[in-house]
């Protein structure tokens, strides 16, 4: 990684946080109207919160996109923060159905369509059909509409540079070699946990994890934890969004955080308690063929349940935080 690399993050972050500013303002102008009335309809209970985080993540393939916009909803006033608990929710969820649907069907990420519904195809679209509708359009809800647009295509576009500005780790054997390093279990949380938020893309990182599971360089064993702590990692994009906001978008970015991190702690618990009573003979066994591909999918097939289970069991929880805070 280069100066020029660092350059371009520290340009990226930039387009982001004004992205995320402009948008932000958009949305504040546009509230109090139907678009307003049919989030309150949409997400009036956590089911509905669930289902919306859920669906729109599995169409978009980006669990970062949705919480950004969370936290820019709750930022604007249009949702409250209650309401964005299941999105959240709901996104972690998503995230883990795209994987399988990809998985189960064969579908390339290459594939057309899919490639359409991705934030880096769609953003530079948003972002002509913004421009124009701020430039051209005399109405003010529209001018109001395309500045949203625009900047919730900016802050895309800074996403995508401060991803490319670290891409070059991804191919750096020193960088790599990190994965393969540690044996402990917590360890390899921490360090997909860490890389991931470098990287800033669990699905980048997963790729590393899996080129180097083709290898026979790391164990089932090894990769689990480290799966679970990208998990962790992946929250740092809707942190970053939360900087300058007000206290009930911070507070929505730490719920996103908050929830993942009890999703690590409850899997950890459970997957290395059943590994202490019935010794799973796979973990030592090195991801690179296709028996271990199966077993490594089958982890990937309790952390579904697991966002699942932690969905169910921890809403409670995190609405008496909130009213906690409230108070």
């Amino acid at each position: 990684m280069t100066i020029f690399n660092f350059l371009s993050l520290i340009g990226g972050l930039a387009l982001f946080l004004f992205g995320m500013n402009v948008m932000g303002g958009g949305l504040e102008k546009m509230g109090g109207g139907k678009f307003e009335s049919v989030l309150e309809k949409m997400t009036n209970n956590r089911i509905k919160g669930v289902l919306l985080g859920a669906g729109v993540t599995a169409v978009i393939q980006s669990s970062s996109a949705v919480t950004v916009m969370a936290v820019g909803f709750v930022n604007s006033g249009i949702m409250a923060l209650n309401q964005v608990v299941g999105i959240i929710m709901g996104a972690n969820i998503g995230t883990c159905i795209t994987s399988w649907l990809l998985s189960l069907t064969g579908i390339e990420s290459s594939n057309v369509f899919l490639t359409m519904l991705k934030p880096s195809t769609f953003s530079p679209i948003l972002a002509l059909i913004g421009i124009v509708l701020y430039m051209f359009c005399k109405s003010e809800k529209k001018k109001e509409l395309g500045s949203i647009l625009l900047g919730f295509s900016t802050l895309m576009f800074g996403m995508e540079a401060m991803s490319g500005a670290v891409a070059p780790l991804e191919s750096d054997p020193a960088f790599t070699g990190v994965f393969t390093m540690f044996s402990n279990p917590i360890l390899g949380v921490l360090v997909g946990m860490i890389l991931t938020a470098i990287i800033q893309s669990s699905s980048a990182s997963v790729g590393i994890l899996q080129a180097l599971s083709a290898t026979g360089a790391i164990s089932v064993g090894a990769a689990f934890p480290i799966i679970l702590g990208q998990n962790i990692g992946t929250c740092i994009t809707a942190l970053i969004s939360s900087i300058g906001t007000n206290k009930n978008a911070k507070r929505t970015a730490v719920i996103h955080l908050t929830f993942n991190i009890i999703g690590v702690v409850c899997g950890m618990a459970l997957f290395y308690g059943a590994n202490a009573i019935f010794h799973f003979a796979f973990l030592d066994k090195a991801v690179n063929n296709l028996k271990e591909q199966y077993a490594l999918l089958a982890s990937d097939g309790r952390g579904t349940k697991l966002n699942l289970d932690t969905c169910h069991c921890f809403t409670l929880f995190l609405l008496s935080l909130y009213n906690h805070w409230d108070g």
